[in-house]
Order: C-alpha cells, then structure tokens, then sequence
C-alpha cells in the first residue's frame, strides 16, 4: 500500500514570511500541532510544530509577533512522493527520528501528510480484520 492511500489530505499551511504568532494562533484554530511550510507554488518547504514554537520560540525569548515562521521552522522538508510504499516510509521515519513526512505528488506540490499515528490506524484496522477473520474460523471449527 502507498503513502498516498492513507496520508491526512487535509494539511494546515503556513508562509515562511508570516509571524510565529500568526502560524500558532492558527494551530490552536485548526486543532493541529503541525504546519507544513510552502512556498508559492505549494511546494513544501519546511514543518513548524507546536513544539518548534515552545523551545524556539518562548525558550528562546523570541518576539512572536517579528520573528517569522522560516526561523523556527525545521527544514529541508523531509517528504516522499504518493506512490511510496509504507514499509519504505517507515525506514524513512525511523532513519531521520522522524513522526511525520510530507507526501508530494508528482510536481512536488504538497499532497499530504503522513504521521505515525496514520500507519498506527492501519495496523489497528488490519489487526481487527485479522481478528475478525479468525474469530470466525474458530466458530465455524467448534461446529464441524
């Protein structure tokens, strides 16, 4: 199965020359702690995460209001195009320490985001198939 069939479509965006505050207050907004950063083509470019704006920010006694997203934002982007593999994405997150990647699609425009909590759903779902399968096997073995 392809990154493309299980990232979030729906991403936040942020400008890399807007204010940490502008990008946090629309964190808070949207309910996510991720903001992938994008240039004027789409094309991502950096992530800031809520934690970016704790310890680069507020630990940092940065002035929210001046200081601009690229500043705290961590980049290069680490993303993979829509038709990689999971298992390949996996080995992507685990050698980069890494919980999310960008998905591109073919232009590298930003496609999606992919989190661990994404592939953690799949193998919950797969588990529960395979335990409903054998639940029913079981079943059916009483009775023969």
């Amino acid at each position: 199965m392809s990154v493309g069939r299980i990232c979030s479509r729906v991403v936040v965006t942020a400008r890399p020359d807007e204010s940490v505050r502008d990008a946090a207050v629309r964190m808070g907004r949207q309910g996510v702690g991720t903001l992938v950063v994008v240039d004027e083509e789409a094309r991502p470019i950096g992530i800031v995460t809520d934690r970016d704006v704790a310890i680069r920010c507020v630990g940092g006694h940065l002035d929210l209001d001046v200081t601009e997203v690229a500043d705290v934002m961590t980049a290069p982007v680490r993303g993979v195009p829509e038709d990689t593999p999971i298992e390949d994405a996996l080995a992507r997150m685990a050698a980069a320490a890494t919980r999310r990647l960008v998905v591109v699609d073919a232009r590298d425009r930003l496609a999606g985001l992919l989190a661990m909590d994404d592939v953690l759903d799949l193998l919950a779902e797969e588990a529960s198939d395979i335990g409903r399968l054998l639940g029913g096997q079981s079943g059916a073995t009483r009775r023969a």
